[in-house]
């Protein structure tokens, strides 16, 4: 039977980009780390890494092996976690990964409380819009916010919001503007679009019929909090998802302009490889955050 630690030095070799880094952050010699993963790949009968002075690579079946390899380190950490921890606190590190709209808007709320209801918990939040491979990455939760079905990607995939985007204006702004009864009143009214390309908007009534609209261009911005406060300062009307204006409406900043209409619906939803699901502390987090988002006041 393989050494299972020799899967551990061979996995973070992978995971840190070759044995030097991942000697630094295991706090182990690096020609230690290169002599037991020479030592599996004896066991095995054959090269999982390519190396070289500078460079670091996996072979074809190297690949494979990690995929696998990393497997079944989560499987021993679960194994070991339902032993130890079955009537203890969730703890452990907690890797999330979620965009700058989800991560301000949603996340601030809420991963405070999950602290200090978890203290043994190691919470740890990425906030960045590019594409993260969670799998690669050794990511346990991702957050995405999306208009269309994500793609089947063998992750468990966990709904965790839906909600429409609608149109806003400020009381000053609606109050010296022009009558707003229809969509087709939006010609005479300032926009608020995000980009050169997204300056007619797509409106659904209650029934799902759809019409489209083209009011006049005051600013473009693809960021959400500028279309905010641009739209509270009066400038005009901003088509977003209601959970970012659900602050300004409250304090009543912010007015439902059409409130029949809307401009479809965005989801948000929990992604998470199926192995890291095992873990008590994923799992009292992915139970967290699925209670906080349902519940977002």
């Amino acid at each position: 039977m393989l050494n299972l630690n020799d899967l551990a030095y061979f996995v973070a070799a992978v995971e840190h980009g070759g044995f030097a880094p991942a000697s630094r952050r295991l706090g182990l010699p690096k020609s230690t780390l290169s002599k037991r993963v020479g030592a599996l790949e004896t066991a095995l009968d054959a090269r999982l890494v390519q190396r070289t002075s500078r460079t670091f690579a996996l072979t074809d079946v190297g690949r494979d092996f990690y995929q696998h390899a990393r497997g079944a380190l989560i499987e021993a950490e679960a194994a070991e976690a339902i032993v130890r921890r079955r009537q203890a606190e969730p703890s452990g590190t907690v890797r999330i990964t979620a965009s700058v709209p989800v991560a301000q808007l949603q996340l601030a709320r809420c991963l405070p409380r999950l602290a200090m209801r978890h203290p043994k918990l190691d919470v740890q939040l990425d906030v960045t819009d590019r594409f993260v491979d969670i799998v690669q990455e050794g990511v346990d939760i991702a957050i995405r916010s999306h208009f269309a079905p994500l793609a089947d990607s063998g992750l468990v995939q966990r709904p965790l919001a839906v909600e429409p985007i609608v149109l806003v204006a400020s009381p000053d702004y609606l109050a010296r503007s022009a009558a707003l009864r229809t969509p087709a009143d939006l010609a005479d009214h300032d926009g608020l679009p995000t980009g050169p390309t997204t300056t007619t908007w797509s409106l659904f009534d209650a029934d799902g019929q759809r019409t489209q609209a083209t009011p006049r261009v005051a600013m473009i911005a693809n960021e959400s909090v500028v279309l905010v406060a641009a739209a509270t300062a009066g400038l005009g009307i901003a088509c977003l998802p209601e959970g970012v204006c659900r602050d300004a409406i409250a304090r009543g900043e912010l007015l439902r302009v059409l409130p029949d209409w809307n401009a479809g619906t965005v989801t948000t939803t929990l992604l998470m490889p199926h192995r890291r699901g095992l873990l008590p502390g994923v799992r009292a987090t992915v139970e967290f955050l699925v209670e906080s988002f349902r519940a977002p006041d």
